[in-house]
Protein backbone atom coordinates (compact mmCIF):
# COMPACT_ATOMS: atom_id res chain seq x y z
CA UNK A 1 0.00 0.00 0.00
CA UNK A 2 1.25 3.49 -0.75
CA UNK A 3 -0.73 4.69 2.29
CA UNK A 4 -1.60 3.50 5.78
CA UNK A 5 -4.69 1.56 6.80
CA UNK A 6 -5.86 4.24 9.24
CA UNK A 7 -5.74 6.85 6.47
CA UNK A 8 -8.62 5.17 4.65
CA UNK A 9 -10.98 6.61 7.25
CA UNK A 10 -9.90 10.13 6.22
CA UNK A 11 -10.62 9.71 2.51
CA UNK A 12 -13.41 11.71 0.89
CA UNK A 13 -13.78 9.20 -1.94
CA UNK A 14 -13.03 5.47 -1.99
CA UNK A 15 -12.91 3.40 -5.16
CA UNK A 16 -12.82 -0.28 -4.20
CA UNK A 17 -12.22 -2.32 -7.35
CA UNK A 18 -11.81 -6.08 -7.48
CA UNK A 19 -11.90 -6.38 -3.68
CA UNK A 20 -14.46 -8.12 -1.50
CA UNK A 21 -13.16 -6.08 1.40
CA UNK A 22 -15.63 -6.94 4.16
CA UNK A 23 -15.01 -10.69 3.75
CA UNK A 24 -11.35 -10.78 2.73
CA UNK A 25 -10.07 -7.83 4.79
CA UNK A 26 -12.65 -7.25 7.55
CA UNK A 27 -10.40 -5.04 9.69
CA UNK A 28 -9.56 -2.76 6.76
CA UNK A 29 -13.23 -2.64 5.80
CA UNK A 30 -13.93 -1.04 9.18
CA UNK A 31 -11.86 1.96 8.04
CA UNK A 32 -13.89 2.19 4.83
CA UNK A 33 -17.10 2.07 6.86
CA UNK A 34 -15.73 4.79 9.14
CA UNK A 35 -14.95 6.97 6.13
CA UNK A 36 -18.47 6.48 4.84
CA UNK A 37 -19.94 7.47 8.20
CA UNK A 38 -17.80 10.60 7.98
CA UNK A 39 -19.40 11.48 4.64
CA UNK A 40 -17.09 9.84 2.11
CA UNK A 41 -18.41 8.52 -1.19
CA UNK A 42 -17.86 4.78 -1.54
CA UNK A 43 -17.81 3.28 -5.04
CA UNK A 44 -17.43 -0.45 -5.55
CA UNK A 45 -16.54 -2.00 -8.91
CA UNK A 46 -17.21 -5.73 -8.70
CA UNK A 47 -19.09 -8.29 -10.82
CA UNK A 48 -20.77 -9.57 -7.62
CA UNK A 49 -23.16 -7.65 -5.37
CA UNK A 50 -21.04 -8.23 -2.28
CA UNK A 51 -21.63 -6.81 1.20
CA UNK A 52 -19.17 -4.07 0.25
CA UNK A 53 -21.25 -3.32 -2.83
CA UNK A 54 -24.38 -3.14 -0.66
CA UNK A 55 -22.66 -0.50 1.48
CA UNK A 56 -21.60 1.53 -1.54
CA UNK A 57 -23.13 4.73 -2.81
CA UNK A 58 -22.53 3.38 -6.32
CA UNK A 59 -22.00 -0.24 -7.35
CA UNK A 60 -20.47 -0.57 -10.80
CA UNK A 61 -21.33 -4.20 -11.59
CA UNK A 62 -18.83 -4.62 -14.39
CA UNK A 63 -18.29 -7.71 -16.52
CA UNK A 64 -15.44 -9.92 -15.31
CA UNK A 65 -12.10 -8.90 -16.77
CA UNK A 66 -13.19 -5.51 -18.12
CA UNK A 67 -11.33 -3.34 -15.59
CA UNK A 68 -9.04 -1.58 -18.09
CA UNK A 69 -11.97 -0.43 -20.21
CA UNK A 70 -13.65 1.00 -17.11
CA UNK A 71 -10.54 2.75 -15.75
CA UNK A 72 -9.57 4.11 -19.18
CA UNK A 73 -13.10 5.47 -19.61
CA UNK A 74 -12.82 7.26 -16.27
CA UNK A 75 -9.53 8.78 -17.46
CA UNK A 76 -11.25 9.74 -20.72
CA UNK A 77 -13.95 11.66 -18.83
CA UNK A 78 -11.44 13.37 -16.54
CA UNK A 79 -9.31 14.52 -19.46
CA UNK A 80 -12.14 15.51 -21.80
CA UNK A 81 -13.83 17.53 -19.05
CA UNK A 82 -10.54 19.17 -17.97
CA UNK A 83 -10.76 17.72 -14.47
CA UNK A 84 -7.23 16.36 -14.13
CA UNK A 85 -4.73 17.84 -11.66
CA UNK A 86 -2.77 19.96 -14.09
CA UNK A 87 -0.11 21.05 -11.61
CA UNK A 88 0.62 17.48 -10.47
CA UNK A 89 0.68 16.12 -14.00
CA UNK A 90 2.93 18.90 -15.27
CA UNK A 91 5.46 18.80 -12.44
CA UNK A 92 5.51 15.22 -11.21
CA UNK A 93 4.70 12.97 -14.18
CA UNK A 94 5.73 12.18 -17.75
CA UNK A 95 4.07 10.70 -20.87
CA UNK A 96 0.71 12.37 -20.23
CA UNK A 97 0.18 12.91 -23.96
CA UNK A 98 0.58 9.18 -24.60
CA UNK A 99 -2.11 8.44 -22.00
CA UNK A 100 -4.37 11.10 -23.47
CA UNK A 101 -4.10 9.57 -26.93
CA UNK A 102 -4.73 6.04 -25.71
CA UNK A 103 -7.82 6.76 -23.62
CA UNK A 104 -9.38 9.01 -26.26
CA UNK A 105 -11.33 6.13 -27.79
CA UNK A 106 -12.55 4.85 -24.39
CA UNK A 107 -15.61 7.03 -24.25
CA UNK A 108 -18.12 6.08 -21.55
CA UNK A 109 -20.44 4.78 -24.28
CA UNK A 110 -17.69 2.58 -25.75
CA UNK A 111 -16.71 1.31 -22.31
CA UNK A 112 -20.33 0.62 -21.41
CA UNK A 113 -20.51 -1.93 -24.24
CA UNK A 114 -17.48 -3.77 -22.81
CA UNK A 115 -18.09 -3.41 -19.08
CA UNK A 116 -21.88 -3.40 -18.82
CA UNK A 117 -21.64 -0.27 -16.62
CA UNK A 118 -23.92 2.56 -17.84
CA UNK A 119 -22.09 5.47 -19.45
CA UNK A 120 -23.61 8.03 -17.08
CA UNK A 121 -22.47 6.01 -14.07
CA UNK A 122 -18.92 6.02 -15.42
CA UNK A 123 -19.11 9.80 -15.84
CA UNK A 124 -20.48 10.29 -12.32
CA UNK A 125 -17.76 8.18 -10.72
CA UNK A 126 -14.97 9.79 -12.76
CA UNK A 127 -16.10 13.28 -11.76
CA UNK A 128 -16.40 12.30 -8.11
CA UNK A 129 -12.93 10.77 -8.03
CA UNK A 130 -11.31 13.74 -9.81
CA UNK A 131 -12.99 16.40 -7.66
CA UNK A 132 -12.42 14.74 -4.29
CA UNK A 133 -9.96 16.35 -1.91
CA UNK A 134 -8.55 12.97 -0.93
CA UNK A 135 -9.40 9.83 -2.90
CA UNK A 136 -8.04 6.34 -2.37
CA UNK A 137 -8.17 3.27 -4.58
CA UNK A 138 -8.36 -0.14 -2.89
CA UNK A 139 -7.87 -3.30 -4.91
CA UNK A 140 -6.98 -6.95 -4.49
CA UNK A 141 -6.69 -10.00 -6.70
CA UNK A 142 -9.87 -9.17 -8.57
CA UNK A 143 -7.60 -6.72 -10.37
CA UNK A 144 -4.37 -8.70 -10.54
CA UNK A 145 -5.40 -12.31 -11.27
CA UNK A 146 -5.94 -11.77 -14.98
CA UNK A 147 -3.81 -12.21 -18.08
CA UNK A 148 -3.64 -8.40 -18.09
CA UNK A 149 -3.15 -8.04 -14.33
CA UNK A 150 -0.04 -5.86 -14.63
CA UNK A 151 -1.81 -3.59 -17.09
CA UNK A 152 -4.82 -3.40 -14.76
CA UNK A 153 -2.48 -2.04 -12.08
CA UNK A 154 -1.00 0.42 -14.58
CA UNK A 155 -4.51 1.67 -15.31
CA UNK A 156 -5.14 2.17 -11.58
CA UNK A 157 -1.85 4.05 -11.18
CA UNK A 158 -2.61 6.18 -14.26
CA UNK A 159 -5.87 7.30 -12.69
CA UNK A 160 -4.25 8.18 -9.36
CA UNK A 161 -1.48 10.22 -10.98
CA UNK A 162 -3.90 11.91 -13.36
CA UNK A 163 -5.80 13.38 -10.43
CA UNK A 164 -2.85 13.88 -8.08
CA UNK A 165 -4.32 11.42 -5.59
CA UNK A 166 -0.97 10.03 -4.54
CA UNK A 167 1.87 11.27 -2.37
CA UNK A 168 -0.49 12.65 0.25
CA UNK A 169 -2.48 11.38 3.21
CA UNK A 170 -5.73 9.42 2.75
CA UNK A 171 -5.15 8.85 -0.95
CA UNK A 172 -2.97 6.55 -3.01
CA UNK A 173 -2.90 3.19 -4.76
CA UNK A 174 -3.55 0.57 -2.13
CA UNK A 175 -3.39 -3.16 -2.90
CA UNK A 176 -4.68 -5.10 0.11
CA UNK A 177 -2.45 -8.11 0.68
CA UNK A 178 -4.28 -11.40 1.06
CA UNK A 179 -2.19 -13.02 3.81
CA UNK A 180 -0.61 -11.72 6.99
CA UNK A 181 3.01 -11.75 5.80
CA UNK A 182 2.82 -11.90 2.02
CA UNK A 183 4.22 -8.35 1.96
CA UNK A 184 7.05 -9.45 4.22
CA UNK A 185 7.83 -12.49 2.08
CA UNK A 186 8.15 -10.26 -0.99
CA UNK A 187 10.22 -7.74 1.00
CA UNK A 188 12.61 -10.56 1.90
CA UNK A 189 13.24 -11.54 -1.71
CA UNK A 190 10.80 -14.44 -2.02
CA UNK A 191 10.50 -13.48 -5.68
CA UNK A 192 12.59 -14.88 -8.54
CA UNK A 193 14.11 -11.61 -9.73
CA UNK A 194 15.09 -9.62 -6.61
CA UNK A 195 16.98 -9.77 -3.35
CA UNK A 196 15.60 -8.20 -0.17
CA UNK A 197 13.96 -4.81 -0.56
CA UNK A 198 13.33 -5.41 -4.29
CA UNK A 199 16.99 -5.08 -5.27
CA UNK A 200 17.28 -6.63 -8.77
CA UNK A 201 19.50 -9.67 -9.19
CA UNK A 202 20.43 -8.32 -12.63
CA UNK A 203 22.52 -5.45 -11.16
CA UNK A 204 26.14 -6.40 -10.57
CA UNK A 205 26.52 -4.16 -7.52
CA UNK A 206 23.62 -5.96 -5.82
CA UNK A 207 25.08 -9.37 -6.55
CA UNK A 208 28.50 -8.31 -5.30
CA UNK A 209 27.07 -6.89 -2.07
CA UNK A 210 25.14 -10.03 -1.18
CA UNK A 211 27.92 -12.39 -2.29
CA UNK A 212 30.39 -10.64 0.03
CA UNK A 213 28.15 -10.88 3.10
CA UNK A 214 27.17 -14.46 2.31
CA UNK A 215 30.82 -15.41 1.65
CA UNK A 216 30.11 -17.05 -1.70
CA UNK A 217 31.45 -16.67 -5.22
CA UNK A 218 29.57 -15.09 -8.06
CA UNK A 219 25.77 -15.12 -7.68
CA UNK A 220 23.53 -15.82 -10.71
CA UNK A 221 22.54 -12.79 -12.76
CA UNK A 222 19.56 -14.49 -14.36
CA UNK A 223 16.17 -14.30 -12.60
CA UNK A 224 14.67 -17.60 -11.50
CA UNK A 225 11.33 -19.17 -12.31
CA UNK A 226 7.88 -18.21 -11.07
CA UNK A 227 5.59 -20.82 -9.51
CA UNK A 228 3.77 -21.47 -12.78
CA UNK A 229 7.05 -21.81 -14.65
CA UNK A 230 8.35 -24.21 -12.00
CA UNK A 231 5.31 -26.44 -12.44
CA UNK A 232 5.76 -26.42 -16.20
CA UNK A 233 9.41 -27.30 -15.71
CA UNK A 234 8.53 -30.17 -13.37
CA UNK A 235 5.94 -31.50 -15.81
CA UNK A 236 8.36 -31.57 -18.74
CA UNK A 237 11.37 -32.79 -16.76
CA UNK A 238 13.47 -29.61 -16.65
CA UNK A 239 12.92 -29.20 -12.90
CA UNK A 240 14.02 -32.31 -11.01
CA UNK A 241 13.45 -31.36 -7.38
CA UNK A 242 11.38 -28.85 -5.44
CA UNK A 243 11.34 -27.47 -1.90
CA UNK A 244 7.92 -26.03 -0.95
CA UNK A 245 7.48 -24.00 2.25
CA UNK A 246 4.11 -23.02 3.70
CA UNK A 247 2.27 -23.33 0.37
CA UNK A 248 -0.37 -25.75 -0.84
CA UNK A 249 -0.32 -25.52 -4.66
CA UNK A 250 -2.33 -28.73 -5.07
CA UNK A 251 -5.35 -26.66 -4.00
CA UNK A 252 -4.28 -23.06 -4.63
CA UNK A 253 -2.77 -23.19 -8.12
CA UNK A 254 -4.83 -23.20 -11.33
CA UNK A 255 -5.42 -26.39 -13.31
CA UNK A 256 -4.55 -28.29 -10.15
CA UNK A 257 -4.76 -31.75 -11.73
CA UNK A 258 -1.79 -30.65 -13.85
CA UNK A 259 -0.04 -29.44 -10.68
CA UNK A 260 -0.40 -32.90 -9.13
CA UNK A 261 0.95 -34.46 -12.33
CA UNK A 262 3.93 -32.07 -12.27
CA UNK A 263 4.77 -32.74 -8.62
CA UNK A 264 4.51 -36.50 -9.10
CA UNK A 265 7.06 -36.29 -11.94
CA UNK A 266 9.70 -34.73 -9.69
CA UNK A 267 12.59 -36.91 -8.64
CA UNK A 268 12.50 -35.38 -5.16
CA UNK A 269 9.91 -33.23 -3.35
CA UNK A 270 10.38 -31.64 0.07
CA UNK A 271 7.49 -29.87 1.82
CA UNK A 272 7.98 -27.78 4.96
CA UNK A 273 4.69 -26.99 6.69
CA UNK A 274 2.81 -26.97 9.98
CA UNK A 275 0.20 -29.52 8.80
CA UNK A 276 0.18 -32.46 6.41
CA UNK A 277 -1.46 -30.59 3.54
CA UNK A 278 -2.62 -32.07 0.25
CA UNK A 279 0.74 -31.02 -1.20
CA UNK A 280 2.73 -32.44 1.71
CA UNK A 281 1.00 -35.79 1.17
CA UNK A 282 2.87 -36.04 -2.15
CA UNK A 283 6.29 -35.27 -0.67
CA UNK A 284 9.27 -37.59 -0.32
CA UNK A 285 10.26 -35.72 2.85
CA UNK A 286 8.08 -33.57 5.12
CA UNK A 287 9.85 -31.11 7.42
CA UNK A 288 7.65 -30.09 10.38
CA UNK A 289 7.71 -26.30 10.80
CA UNK A 290 6.77 -24.24 13.84
CA UNK A 291 3.67 -22.06 13.76
CA UNK A 292 3.71 -18.32 14.37
CA UNK A 293 3.12 -18.84 18.11
CA UNK A 294 6.14 -21.15 18.43
CA UNK A 295 8.86 -18.84 17.09
CA UNK A 296 10.33 -15.36 17.13
CA UNK A 297 10.44 -13.17 14.06
CA UNK A 298 8.73 -10.34 12.23
CA UNK A 299 5.74 -9.92 9.95
CA UNK A 300 5.45 -7.05 7.47
CA UNK A 301 1.80 -6.34 6.84
CA UNK A 302 -0.10 -4.80 3.95
CA UNK A 303 0.72 -1.20 4.96
CA UNK A 304 4.47 -2.01 5.01
CA UNK A 305 4.46 -2.13 8.82
CA UNK A 306 7.18 -4.38 10.26
CA UNK A 307 6.02 -5.93 13.52
CA UNK A 308 7.51 -8.32 16.04
CA UNK A 309 6.23 -11.87 16.45
CA UNK A 310 7.09 -13.32 19.85
CA UNK A 311 7.35 -16.95 20.79
CA UNK A 312 4.52 -17.96 23.13
CA UNK A 313 5.14 -21.70 23.48
CA UNK A 314 7.89 -24.14 22.57
CA UNK A 315 7.49 -25.92 19.21
CA UNK A 316 5.36 -29.04 19.44
CA UNK A 317 6.97 -32.41 18.69
CA UNK A 318 9.88 -32.28 16.23
CA UNK A 319 8.88 -28.92 14.76
CA UNK A 320 11.44 -26.16 14.35
CA UNK A 321 11.33 -22.54 13.25
CA UNK A 322 11.66 -22.20 9.48
CA UNK A 323 15.00 -20.39 9.72
CA UNK A 324 16.46 -23.17 11.85
CA UNK A 325 15.35 -25.83 9.36
CA UNK A 326 16.85 -23.89 6.47
CA UNK A 327 20.12 -23.44 8.36
CA UNK A 328 20.28 -27.17 9.14
CA UNK A 329 19.59 -28.15 5.52
CA UNK A 330 22.12 -25.66 4.16
CA UNK A 331 24.77 -26.83 6.60
CA UNK A 332 24.14 -30.47 5.69
CA UNK A 333 24.59 -29.53 2.02
CA UNK A 334 28.01 -28.02 2.69
CA UNK A 335 27.20 -24.34 3.25
CA UNK A 336 27.32 -23.63 7.00
CA UNK A 337 24.58 -21.25 8.16
CA UNK A 338 25.30 -20.40 11.78
CA UNK A 339 22.85 -17.68 12.76
CA UNK A 340 22.24 -17.54 16.51
CA UNK A 341 18.71 -16.16 16.47
CA UNK A 342 15.98 -14.54 14.41
CA UNK A 343 17.29 -11.18 15.63
CA UNK A 344 20.73 -12.04 14.23
CA UNK A 345 19.15 -12.66 10.83
CA UNK A 346 17.18 -9.42 10.97
CA UNK A 347 20.38 -7.46 11.66
CA UNK A 348 21.79 -8.85 8.41
CA UNK A 349 18.60 -7.92 6.58
CA UNK A 350 18.94 -4.34 7.82
CA UNK A 351 22.59 -4.16 6.70
CA UNK A 352 21.73 -5.30 3.17
CA UNK A 353 18.34 -3.64 2.65
CA UNK A 354 18.11 0.16 2.39
CA UNK A 355 14.37 0.29 3.09
CA UNK A 356 14.87 -1.71 6.33
CA UNK A 357 18.21 -0.13 7.34
CA UNK A 358 16.83 1.79 10.32
CA UNK A 359 14.74 -1.05 11.78
CA UNK A 360 15.93 -3.32 14.57
CA UNK A 361 14.39 -5.65 17.13
CA UNK A 362 15.18 -3.06 19.80
CA UNK A 363 13.13 -0.43 17.99
CA UNK A 364 10.33 -2.88 17.19
CA UNK A 365 9.89 -3.54 20.92
CA UNK A 366 8.34 -0.06 21.02
CA UNK A 367 5.91 -0.82 18.17
CA UNK A 368 5.72 -1.46 14.43
CA UNK A 369 7.61 0.65 11.89
CA UNK A 370 6.62 1.25 8.28
CA UNK A 371 9.34 1.01 5.66
CA UNK A 372 11.12 2.73 4.06
CA UNK A 373 13.03 3.48 7.24
CA UNK A 374 16.57 4.32 6.08
CA UNK A 375 18.19 5.16 9.43
CA UNK A 376 17.91 4.45 13.14
CA UNK A 377 16.50 7.93 13.83
CA UNK A 378 13.92 7.76 11.01
CA UNK A 379 10.30 7.37 12.22
CA UNK A 380 9.17 5.25 9.26
CA UNK A 381 7.01 6.26 6.32
CA UNK A 382 3.21 6.35 6.67
CA UNK A 383 2.69 7.13 2.98
CA UNK A 384 4.91 6.97 -0.09
CA UNK A 385 5.85 9.44 -2.86
CA UNK A 386 5.33 12.58 -0.75
CA UNK A 387 7.66 14.85 -2.69
CA UNK A 388 8.75 12.71 -5.61
CA UNK A 389 8.47 9.20 -6.95
CA UNK A 390 11.33 6.74 -6.48
CA UNK A 391 12.09 6.96 -10.21
CA UNK A 392 11.82 10.76 -10.17
CA UNK A 393 8.79 11.49 -12.34
CA UNK A 394 5.75 9.25 -12.22
CA UNK A 395 5.38 7.53 -15.59
CA UNK A 396 2.01 7.10 -17.25
CA UNK A 397 1.76 3.66 -18.80
CA UNK A 398 -1.05 3.69 -21.38
CA UNK A 399 -2.74 0.28 -21.67
CA UNK A 400 -5.38 -1.23 -23.92
CA UNK A 401 -8.26 -3.47 -22.94
CA UNK A 402 -7.92 -7.12 -23.88
CA UNK A 403 -10.59 -9.70 -23.07
CA UNK A 404 -9.99 -12.68 -20.76
CA UNK A 405 -8.23 -15.69 -22.23
CA UNK A 406 -11.46 -17.72 -22.11
CA UNK A 407 -14.86 -16.43 -23.13
CA UNK A 408 -18.17 -18.22 -22.54
CA UNK A 409 -19.39 -20.20 -25.55
CA UNK A 410 -22.01 -22.78 -26.42
CA UNK A 411 -20.11 -25.60 -24.67
CA UNK A 412 -19.06 -23.60 -21.61
CA UNK A 413 -21.66 -20.83 -21.25
CA UNK A 414 -20.81 -19.53 -17.75
CA UNK A 415 -17.97 -17.48 -16.32
CA UNK A 416 -16.52 -18.94 -13.11
CA UNK A 417 -14.85 -16.60 -10.65
CA UNK A 418 -13.25 -17.60 -7.35
CA UNK A 419 -12.41 -15.84 -4.12
CA UNK A 420 -12.55 -16.00 -0.34
CA UNK A 421 -15.20 -16.53 2.34
CA UNK A 422 -15.37 -14.59 5.59
CA UNK A 423 -14.81 -17.57 7.91
CA UNK A 424 -11.99 -19.31 6.04
CA UNK A 425 -8.48 -18.67 4.85
CA UNK A 426 -6.57 -19.79 1.78
CA UNK A 427 -6.78 -23.59 1.30
CA UNK A 428 -8.31 -24.20 4.72
CA UNK A 429 -5.06 -25.65 6.09
CA UNK A 430 -5.60 -23.85 9.40
CA UNK A 431 -9.21 -22.67 9.42
CA UNK A 432 -10.68 -26.10 8.81
CA UNK A 433 -8.90 -27.54 11.83
CA UNK A 434 -10.32 -25.21 14.49
CA UNK A 435 -13.46 -27.07 15.52
CA UNK A 436 -15.27 -23.72 15.55
CA UNK A 437 -15.08 -22.00 12.15
CA UNK A 438 -16.32 -25.18 10.48
CA UNK A 439 -19.53 -24.85 12.51
CA UNK A 440 -20.20 -21.42 11.06
CA UNK A 441 -19.23 -22.36 7.50
CA UNK A 442 -18.77 -26.09 7.20
CA UNK A 443 -19.29 -26.74 3.49
CA UNK A 444 -18.83 -24.86 0.25
CA UNK A 445 -21.47 -23.93 -2.31
CA UNK A 446 -21.65 -22.45 -5.79
CA UNK A 447 -23.38 -19.10 -6.13
CA UNK A 448 -25.67 -19.10 -9.16
CA UNK A 449 -28.29 -16.60 -10.25
CA UNK A 450 -31.88 -17.88 -9.74
CA UNK A 451 -32.78 -17.26 -13.40
CA UNK A 452 -29.81 -19.33 -14.57
CA UNK A 453 -30.72 -22.03 -12.06
CA UNK A 454 -34.28 -22.13 -13.36
CA UNK A 455 -33.01 -22.66 -16.90
CA UNK A 456 -30.94 -25.59 -15.63
CA UNK A 457 -33.73 -27.08 -13.51
CA UNK A 458 -31.64 -26.54 -10.37
CA UNK A 459 -33.12 -25.61 -7.00
CA UNK A 460 -31.33 -24.35 -3.91
CA UNK A 461 -29.26 -27.12 -2.32
CA UNK A 462 -29.05 -29.32 -5.41
CA UNK A 463 -25.67 -30.83 -6.20
CA UNK A 464 -24.35 -29.47 -9.48
CA UNK A 465 -21.43 -30.55 -11.61
CA UNK A 466 -19.17 -27.72 -12.79
CA UNK A 467 -16.92 -28.49 -15.75
CA UNK A 468 -14.19 -26.58 -17.54
CA UNK A 469 -11.77 -27.60 -20.27
CA UNK A 470 -9.43 -28.84 -17.52
CA UNK A 471 -11.55 -30.72 -14.99
CA UNK A 472 -14.75 -30.96 -13.02
CA UNK A 473 -16.04 -30.75 -9.44
CA UNK A 474 -19.37 -31.30 -7.72
CA UNK A 475 -20.76 -28.76 -5.26
CA UNK A 476 -24.07 -27.69 -3.73
CA UNK A 477 -25.84 -24.82 -5.50
CA UNK A 478 -26.92 -21.69 -3.68
CA UNK A 479 -29.35 -19.51 -5.57
CA UNK A 480 -28.61 -15.83 -5.07
CA UNK A 481 -28.74 -12.56 -6.96
CA UNK A 482 -25.31 -11.67 -5.52
CA UNK A 483 -24.08 -12.96 -8.87
CA UNK A 484 -25.54 -11.68 -12.16
CA UNK A 485 -26.75 -13.97 -14.90
CA UNK A 486 -23.93 -15.82 -16.61
CA UNK A 487 -21.56 -15.69 -13.61
CA UNK A 488 -21.00 -18.38 -10.96
CA UNK A 489 -18.76 -18.00 -7.93
CA UNK A 490 -17.19 -20.13 -5.21
CA UNK A 491 -14.10 -20.19 -3.01
CA UNK A 492 -10.91 -22.27 -3.12
CA UNK A 493 -10.89 -23.03 0.63
CA UNK A 494 -12.39 -26.52 0.58
CA UNK A 495 -10.41 -29.61 -0.49
CA UNK A 496 -13.63 -31.48 -1.21
CA UNK A 497 -14.53 -28.76 -3.73
CA UNK A 498 -11.12 -28.38 -5.35
CA UNK A 499 -12.27 -25.60 -7.64
CA UNK A 500 -8.80 -24.94 -9.02
CA UNK A 501 -9.11 -28.13 -11.01
CA UNK A 502 -11.17 -25.89 -13.29
CA UNK A 503 -9.35 -22.57 -13.35
CA UNK A 504 -7.23 -21.31 -16.21
CA UNK A 505 -3.41 -21.36 -15.93
CA UNK A 506 -3.06 -18.71 -18.66
CA UNK A 507 -0.68 -16.09 -17.25
CA UNK A 508 0.02 -12.40 -17.36
CA UNK A 509 3.17 -12.11 -19.52
CA UNK A 510 4.81 -9.60 -17.15
CA UNK A 511 4.05 -10.69 -13.57
CA UNK A 512 3.27 -14.29 -14.61
CA UNK A 513 0.19 -14.38 -12.35
CA UNK A 514 -2.51 -16.80 -13.58
CA UNK A 515 -6.01 -15.77 -14.62
CA UNK A 516 -7.78 -17.29 -11.62
CA UNK A 517 -10.69 -14.83 -11.75
CA UNK A 518 -12.14 -15.80 -15.14
CA UNK A 519 -12.65 -19.13 -16.81
CA UNK A 520 -15.43 -20.61 -18.93
CA UNK A 521 -17.45 -23.43 -17.39
CA UNK A 522 -20.52 -25.58 -17.88
CA UNK A 523 -22.94 -26.13 -14.99
CA UNK A 524 -25.35 -29.05 -14.90
CA UNK A 525 -27.49 -30.78 -12.31
CA UNK A 526 -25.70 -33.86 -11.00
CA UNK A 527 -27.70 -37.04 -11.39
Amino acid sequence: MTNSIREIAGANFILAIGTNTTESHPIISLQAKKAKRNGATLVVADPRRTEMAELADIHMQLNSGSDIALLNAMANVIISEELWNKDFVANRTEDFEALKQTVAKYTPEYAAEITGVPAETIREVARGYARAKNATILYTMGVTQHICGTHNVFAVANLAMLCGHIGKESSGVNPLRGQNNVQGACDMGALPNVYTGYQPVTLEENRAKFAKVWNVGELPAKPGLTVGEMMEGAADGRVKAMYIMGENPVLSDPDSDHVVHALEKLEFLVVQDIFLTETAALADVVLPAASFAEKDGTFSNTERRVQRVRKAIDPVGDAKADWQIICDVATAMGYPMQYASASDIFDEIARLTPSYAGISYARLEQGGIQWPCPSADHPGTPYLHKDKFVRGLGKFNPVEYIPPAEQPDQDYPFVLSTGRRHFHYHTGTMTQRTGALEVHYGAEHLEINPLDAADLGVVDGDTVRVKSRRGQVEVKARLTDVVPRGLVFTSFHFPEVAINKLTNPARDPVAKIPELKVCAVKVEKAS
